[in-house]
C-alpha cells in the first residue's frame, strides 16, 4: 500500500472529486428524477461514495482511495446504459462526464502515488 501527504496539488485534485461527488449527488432534485429511479438512486449512492473518498483524500491519499475512486468512476460512467437510463440525457451526460472526470483524477492520483518521490510505502 502507498502513501502520499497532499500539499497543493493533490488538496485541488481531491477537492475535485469531492465537488464531482456532490454535484453528481444533487443531479436528481436537480434535473427532477423522480427518487424512484435507477438514475437517481445510483446518483445518491455513488456521488456521496465519491465525495466521501475525497474528504478522506484531502489530507493524505492511499492507493486504495483512488482505484475505489477509479472503480467508482468507471461504473458512474457506463451506469446509464447497463442500468437503462441512457435515454434520460440529462441524467446520463451528467453520469459520463462526472464518472469519466473521477476515474481521470484517481488516475493522476495514482500516478502521483506510484511517480512522485515523496510517496512511500505503508
Amino acid at each position: 500500500m502507498r502513501a502520499i501527504e497532499n500539499e497543493n496539488g493533490g488538496i485541488f485534485l481531491n477537492g475535485l472529486c469531492v465537488a464531482c461527488g456532490v454535484i453528481l449527488s444533487l443531479m436528481p432534485w436537480y434535473l427532477e428524477l423522480g427518487s424512484g429511479t435507477y438514475a437517481a438512486r445510483n446518483a445518491w449512492i455513488c456521488g456521496g461514495l465519491i465525495a466521501i473518498v475525497g474528504l478522506m483524500a484531502i489530507s493524505l491519499s492511499y492507493d486504495w482511495e483512488e482505484y475505489l475512486n477509479l472503480a467508482i468512476g468507471l461504473w458512474v460512467a457506463v451506469a446509464p446504459w447497463v442500468l437503462g437510463f441512457a435515454a434520460v440525457t440529462h441524467a446520463m451526460w451528467t453520469h459520463v462526464v462526472v464518472g469519466v472526470t473521477v476515474a481521470a483524477l484517481a488516475g493522476l492520483e495514482l500516478w502521483r502515488l506510484y511517480q512522485v518521490p515523496t510517496a512511500r510505502s505503508v
